[in-house]
């Protein structure tokens, strides 16, 4: 179907410059990616929002290429709200809109609807829960700070080498190990990409780095 065609476009909001895919026409839904993923991880679901009467806008989060890394270097979940909300004005979304995002995308999403309640008909997150159950996680279950490993490793300098090295050997068991049995080689090959220039690498990092640090601190 010609509406369910994905193109590729940009657009400039925050002060940043966004690349996006986008799919279908109407009601606006703005998809969020995670980490370590693209805008492409959207595009089984892209064109069945099309079909379903949305314009499906998936941008490629601040930092990861073809978008822009910002140059205030800000990533903290205030600033990723605020992304959402001035892309949801850029794009022209009125009160219809539906925000959806899986992973970093998840607490982006609960930002922009609690900054800007209006905007937003229905939001949807995947794999982060809110601010509160996180942390409370964090407090009480051994077991969910075993597996958010990664996120203390990120805080140190040498994740920079290490992520990238061997051609991003260490995103590649990331995928293995959260998505055993399915075949990642279209996601891995995308993000490869994305984050091939180490300033789109540190920008990647950068996400984790300022939750643990200022990552609650409203940018504006």
């Amino acid at each position: 179907m010609a509406g369910s065609t994905i193109k590729i476009d940009c657009v400039s909001a925050n002060d940043t410059d966004f690349s996006y895919l986008e799919c279908g026409t109407g009601k606006l839904a703005l998809l969020l990616h995670g980490f370590p993923d693209t805008a492409n991880t959207w595009r089984h679901l892209m064109p069945k929002l099309a079909e379903a009467g949305y314009r499906a806008v998936a941008p490629f989060m601040r930092g990861y290429a073809p978008s822009a890394v910002p140059l205030d270097g800000c990533y903290q979940t205030a600033m990723l709200a605020c992304d959402a909300n001035a892309l949801h004005e850029k794009l022209g979304g009125d009160g219809d809109a539906v925000i959806i995002g899986h992973d970093w995308g998840a607490p982006s999403c609960y930002g922009a609807a609690i900054d800007a309640p209006t905007r937003w008909r229905k939001v949807v997150g995947m794999a982060v829960p809110p601010t509160a159950a996180l942390g409370m996680a964090f407090v009480q279950n051994l077991e969910q700070i075993k597996k958010s490993w990664y996120m203390f490793f990120f805080q140190h300098g040498l994740a920079d080498l290490v992520v990238g090295a061997n051609n991003h050997a260490f995103i590649e068991m990331l995928w293995r190990d959260w998505s055993p049995g399915y075949d990642a080689s279209f996601d891995l090959e995308a993000i490869r990409k994305s984050l091939a220039e180490p300033k789109n690498l540190q920008a990647a990092l950068g996400y984790y780095r300022a939750t643990l640090g200022d990552g609650y601190r409203d940018p504006k």
